[in-house]
């Protein structure tokens, strides 16, 4: 271990990140569980995806910062601050009456989880060898998959049975719980590095970047011309990034290590294109059973538990075989069954069964299960050990980055599509809502032309994310072969 603290320490930290990992899989199912009913009731399915994205933007472009500030400042009130904000978001989001309220709330919650996540698996990376890591992974695996396994339900469960607001405040008593276990378990080993060394410039770049991207694929329309200027700004802040972060003495974005560690480098690429995948599945799914199969949210948290299962499944298993198989066989493998499962949900319609979509997505997880976790044991026990945070942080920005691009893109495929299916058909736009949250004794008189309609223009959602993960399978061929071996850690700095 880097930082040298009591068993009964390591096992307070240990329940704190356990939670912490509750709270962000309970966040994402929940949430997709609940946003048909929301959109039903607060309007503006054409802001649906930007639910999603606002959480994802603020988290994604925030996720290297706090990597590199902890690697900086210490690992401790960088991860209080962050629970602080996703709290205070979550609070706000359940109090929210309109859409953009509810936008707004999402962006503040994002700011928060861009640390949570990345800060817990630093702080396991930091407290446990190679070996100790394969055998925690199982169970923090567990624990994330009781939470993913039961968010939908739990969703689904609060908003047909009590509000869609409570699915917010789900996430208050966990967080409250986990800040208080690391805050008082963790202690933070002296940084060699110098207080003043915070690349801000290259902070500032990358999420200028990232913003004037998403404002470009979500705000305007593909293909007007305000959509190209943002774009074109995003590409040119990208490239200005990219020259001063080779010259800044801490880089943000490390650079080095894209150059010098093949490894590394081809985990971010899988990481950017899986998670377009995955998350942007994960997001429209909901939407497409409700609407198009004509389920309720609890049916639709359902239909996303196998996925999640499979994952938790799938991550325990590789776990315990990742030394014995090696990370590479692994990651090939999980990423070969992601391109099956999303194939098999690109040929989905309106007539598809909600049980073989179940079956597919279960696929998709079981992928990521293996692949995922093979990753990021790899890359920290390869990695310097003054660069584990920014690259931890980096391997969770690439996912989110993913999945904040892959929900944008596939949110403005969608409108386009739908606009069209609708004005084809003669169908007025406001019916859409009836399909997701119809009205006593409605349903009889809903058009199938409108379902129809709605479930072609889903299904360019999922050739989308088929196209994504092939692409994230031919990443993960050009992984080196490496026998994984822990660095020896340097002598303790710190005692309980």
């Amino acid at each position: 271990m880097i930082a040298r603290m009591s068993r009964n320490r390591i096992i307070i930290v240990t329940a704190g990140i356990m939670l912490s990992l509750f709270l962000a899989s309970m966040e994402a199912t929940v949430v997709a569980t609940a946003m048909p009913t929301i959109v039903g009731q607060l309007g503006g399915l054409e802001h649906y995806s930007w639910v999603f994205s606002a959480y994802m933007l603020a988290s994604t472009t925030t996720v290297p910062l706090y990597g590199k500030l902890s690697d900086i400042f210490g690992r401790r009130k960088l991860y209080l601050f962050a629970l602080t904000l996703f709290l205070a978001g979550s609070i706000l989001s359940g109090q929210a009456q309109t859409m953009t309220q509810l936008i707004l709330a999402r962006a503040l919650q994002g700011l928060g989880a861009g640390g949570v996540m990345p800060l817990a698996f630093i702080l396991i990376g930091e407290m446990f060898t190679l070996q100790q890591r394969a055998r925690m992974q199982g169970l923090f695996s567990g624990v994330w998959g009781v939470s993913s396994i039961a968010g939908p339900l739990l969703g689904g469960f609060i908003v047909d049975h009590l509000s869609w607001h409570w699915v917010f405040y789900v996430n208050i008593i966990p967080g409250l719980l986990a800040a208080a276990l690391v805050g008082f378990g963790w202690r933070d080993q002296a940084r060699g590095q110098e207080r003043g060394a915070v690349d801000y410039a290259g902070a500032a770049l990358l999420s200028s970047s990232i913003v004037a991207l998403l404002l470009g694929l979500t705000v305007f329309d593909v293909g007007t011309a305000g959509s190209w200027m943002l774009i074109g700004l995003s590409v040119l802040l990208f490239a200005v990034l990219l020259r001063v972060e080779s010259r800044a003495a801490e880089p943000i974005l490390p650079i080095q290590l894209f150059r010098s560690d093949r490894l590394f480098s081809t985990s971010i690429m899988h990481g950017v294109f899986a998670g377009w995948a995955m998350f942007g599945t994960i997001s429209f799914i909901p939407l497409f059973v409700q609407s198009a199969l004509g389920t309720s949210a609890t049916q639709a948290g359902i239909t996303i538990t196998p996925l999640l299962l499979g994952w938790v499944t799938a991550s325990i298993v590789g776990a315990r075989i990742l030394l014995k198989v090696g990370y590479r066989r692994l990651t090939i493998t999980g990423t070969s069954l992601l391109v099956i499962g999303a194939f098999l949900m690109s040929q989905v319609g309106a007539n598809t069964s909600q049980t073989l979509i179940m079956i597919f997505v279960t696929l998709m997880g079981v992928g990521m299960g293996f692949s995922i976790p093979s990753f990021l044991i790899a890359v920290q026990t390869t990695v310097a050990r003054r660069h584990l945070g920014t690259a931890t942080s980096t391997i969770q920005f690439s996912r989110s980055i993913g999945g904040t691009i892959g929900v944008s893109v596939m949110g403005a495929a969608l409108t386009m599509r739908l606009a069209s299916n609708l004005s084809r058909a003669g169908l007025k736009p406001e019916l859409v809502s009836q399909l997701i949250n119809p009205l006593p004794g409605a349903e009889a008189v809903i058009d199938e032309g409108l379902r129809f309609a709605v479930a072609n223009a889903i299904h360019i959602v999922f050739v989308i994310a088929f196209v994504s993960a092939a692409i994230a399978l031919i990443a993960v061929l050009f992984t080196p072969r490496i026998n994984l071996t822990d660095k020896p850690s340097p002598a303790p700095v710190s005692a309980d």
